[in-house]
């Protein structure tokens, strides 16, 4: 008689960039946390993480910005996975691998996309619902931009992160990403920034976003919002104002901005050639800068 093994399951979960489409900094809490309003939406496509389930926690990391990510048991999948197994009593764990293609320190939530998808493989393994409350718990314990990322899904992200508006619908918009290969760590964008504890900076209102939206009265929306760190980040890294004229200066370009606190910025294109037109003129003049044409939910 033969005796066959069964093949380990592996679950797959993408990780999608984030895209701060706005930033709005409302002030710094008492606590020394920044308050945010902030319109979020995500790519198709960024790192990919699979689960063998099992016993034991482990992570190994692979992919042409592996080298950048740091330490394997300080990365944020390893803490999530740990966050959640606090909260939950006998959770089944497993071997995690991450190939990772998004570029790291770039204000658009890899680390944190890979996080979320790490407790929704979790949830999958151990059937637990997306919508268990102590998802949410170990997400935003884990990280401040890891709650919106659990459904990777446009909507509006405010307080530090933990208040969550309705997933939205979005027109199609196509967008062009772009990181020229600077590191910027948010700690270092805020500190430039110089908000007092307790102090509120009187930027301004979020304009009102609503699902159903069509592409010529979103656009308009957003350029009604900004993004408040962007001074702070060109500051910093010059080569951030750079892209962003560079973006700016595309044909077709409707809005360019940075994401989140940098160095990453994008441009929203009304066609999906007009952003490919615009990607192969700037890799032509900058062979060595992270270029992704996308399209954003």
């Amino acid at each position: 008689m033969s005796h066959f093994l069964s093949k380990p399951v592996r679950l797959t979960e993408r990780a999608p960039a984030k895209i701060n489409l706005t930033l709005h900094v409302l002030g710094r809490r008492p606590d020394g946390y920044h308050a945010l309003e902030s319109l979020v939406a995500f790519t198709r496509s960024g790192d990919t993480l699979s689960c063998v389930p099992g016993d034991a926690l482990k992570l190994s990391v692979s992919g042409p910005t592996a080298p950048a990510a740091g330490d394997v048991a300080a990365n944020l999948v390893v803490k999530a996975a740990q966050n959640l197994a606090a909260r939950i009593e006998g959770l089944k764990l497993g071997r995690f691998h991450l190939s990772k293609n998004l570029p790291v320190a770039a204000g658009i939530g890899g680390g944190s996309s890979d996080a979320a998808a790490a407790l929704r493989l979790l949830a999958k393994a151990n059937d637990i619902g997306l919508d268990d409350p102590r998802l949410l718990e170990a997400a935003a314990a884990t990280g401040a931009d890891i709650p919106v990322c659990l459904a990777a899904r446009a909507r509006m992200m405010m307080g530090i992160g933990e208040s969550l508006g309705p997933i939205l619908q979005l027109p199609r918009l196509p967008v062009l990403i772009v990181n020229p290969g600077h590191a910027l760590a948010t700690k270092s964008v805020f500190a430039r920034m110089n908000i007092a504890p307790g102090a509120e900076t009187g930027y301004g209102g979020h304009p009102p976003i609503a699902s159903g939206m069509d592409y010529a009265g979103l656009i308009a929306a957003l350029k009604k919002g900004r993004n408040d760190m962007e001074d702070a980040a060109c500051v910093l890294a010059p080569v951030v104002g750079d892209v962003l004229a560079i973006l700016a200066a595309a044909p077709g370009c409707k809005l360019a901005r940075m994401s989140g606190s940098g160095s990453t910025c994008f441009a929203l294109f009304p066609d999906c050639r007009a952003a490919a037109r615009a990607k192969r003129t700037i890799l032509k003049a900058h062979p060595d800068w992270w270029v992704k044409a996308a399209m954003l939910n």
